[in-house]
């Protein structure tokens, strides 16, 4: 087993964390309108903590199983996956575009699952240690959108 190879995927999640440390919620946020439902604010960096943790481990486990030129799209896909994360607090929390947060959270949504599928063949363990992540997505999306609809004056 390559460990420094999971460090890489550690690093990259890391990568895609960080716009969220640096794209973060203020004043603008605070005063928007949210459902009853929303989790309290401490609850999102331990689940995005385990969530990337997950992540990583996944895309390592497939880095690891591929055969020889068997990586390729797996990885692709998962890369794409990565930037979907990352724009969403730039969206949302730096542009203050909710609208256009929610169209990424879709795509989010879409690469999760297509990363999923590409990594089942390779190693069907990685695809299941995604599902948390494909259900906060979930979840995250259905929130997004309620606040949009909620907050349509400041979006």
């Amino acid at each position: 087993m390559d460990y420094w190879s999971l460090a890489v995927f550690g690093l990259a999640n890391f990568a895609a964390a960080c716009s969220g440390a640096f794209f973060k919620p203020d004043a603008w946020y605070f005063a928007l309108r949210k459902p009853s439902w929303q989790p309290p604010g401490w609850l999102f960096a331990p689940a995005w903590t385990i969530l990337y943790g997950m992540n990583a481990a996944a895309g390592w486990r497939v880095w690891e199983a591929a055969g020889p030129g068997e990586a390729t799209l797996p990885m692709a896909v998962y890369a794409v996956q990565l930037v979907a994360n990352a724009l969403w607090s730039a969206l949302f929390f730096g542009m203050r575009r909710m609208d256009l947060a929610f169209v990424d959270v879709i795509a989010l949504w879409l690469t999760v699952a297509a990363t999923m599928a590409v990594f089942h063949p390779v190693d069907p363990l990685a695809a299941w240690l995604l599902i948390p992540y494909l259900l906060w997505v979930s979840f995250a999306g259905l929130l997004n959108l309620t606040v949009w609809r909620l907050n349509r004056e400041a979006a």
